[in-house]
């Protein structure tokens, strides 16, 4: 099979299209044959050396994919060859074929291409996780999303919308805050001409959103830990603005605040498993009614995957970028 390759740690050119063996399928697991993979910032960190695969996990980059099922391991029940599904990936995306855990496989939701469901188990899992299953954001709530233009703002938006928040954003330019605008985000915040902490300060009337999603990380600790209501909750999902900061404990004793950090990629099978199982049952059928949708922004050959990583880092993209072999 043909798999994307990285010839040594760099930029996007060290990506090279090439022959490679086909993945070795475990007894609990399926093989995919890929119909696509979606691109997310942890394959950019881990071209350039930065994030290694977990150990066991495919050499290859990619963290999602679709398509249709070719084989299945000795003890899976759950699927058949032929079903056409989408996965959370330990690796081996950015290939032909890949091997899975049958626990971290999903059914296409009705009503999305096979194609376009690659975009939704990374931000459906990292969201739905981090956000509902573990801080519990609820109906009457105030959300606050940065980077919300990106796979993971654009889905944040609209589930958190269907379970009754209030969503805040933020964002670098009118067309993206326009767009997030269209998905259902209540507030928009261009962050290069505004002071976000202030707005949202006159948008919660002096109190403070409940949650945010933040991947920007350092830069914006303080003015995260500012912006948050008594009770509140920040979730660090990465950190594109520096890892180090420092921080005034009071700030967060006075206001009781939460401060979480959180990555997919290296929990164990069985917790990918329990988290596949409660996307399935609570935000499928927010897809399948059409109240989430799919955000794709462009469809890159897999040949072309450097190409697709340079559109990535530029940050111009809105929603998810998808590779197609």
């Amino acid at each position: 099979m043909k798999a994307i390759v990285i010839s040594s740690p760099g930029g996007p050119e060290v990506l090279q299209l090439q022959e490679v063996e086909e993945p070795e399928l475990k007894d609990d697991e399926v093989l995919i044959k890929v119909e696509a993979s979606a691109l997310n910032r942890a394959d950019t960190f881990q071209r350039t050396g930065m994030f290694l695969p977990p150990k066991g996990a495919s050499p290859y980059i990619g963290v999602e994919c679709s398509g249709t099922i070719q084989a299945v391991g000795k003890t899976v029940s759950s699927w058949k060859i032929g079903d056409q599904v989408c996965a959370l990936l330990n690796g081996g995306g950015y290939a032909e074929k890949v091997a899975v855990s049958a626990g971290q496989v999903l059914p296409v939701p009705h009503g999305v291409s096979l194609k376009d469901a690659a975009s939704l188990p990374e931000v459906a899992c990292t969201v739905w996780s981090t956000v509902f299953m573990k801080n519990q954001l609820s109906a009457g709530e105030t959300f606050l999303v940065h980077g919300a233009s990106s796979g993971i703002g654009t889905f944040a938006i609209q589930i958190a919308k269907f379970r009754g928040a209030r969503v805040l954003v933020t964002a670098g330019s009118d067309e993206k805050l326009a767009f997030c605008k269209n998905l259902g985000a209540d507030v928009c915040i261009n962050y290069k001409t505004e002071d976000f902490v202030k707005r949202v300060k006159e948008e919660t009337d002096g109190k403070g959103v409940d949650v945010i999603l933040d991947h920007i990380g350092a830069s914006y600790f303080r003015q995260n830990l500012e912006s948050l209501n008594f009770d509140g909750r920040l979730l660090v999902i990465g950190s594109m603005g520096g890892s180090v900061t420092e921080v005034d404990l009071r700030a967060l004793i006075s206001k009781r605040i939460t401060v979480q950090g959180t990555k997919l990629r290296n929990r164990s099978a069985e917790n990918k498993a329990v988290i596949i199982s409660e996307v399935e049952k609570n935000v499928w059928p927010a897809i399948e009614e059409r109240w989430v949708k799919p955000v794709i922004y462009k469809y890159f050959p897999l040949s072309d995957a450097a190409e697709a990583h340079q559109l990535m880092e530029n940050s111009s993209h809105i929603g998810k970028i998808l590779l197609v072999p």
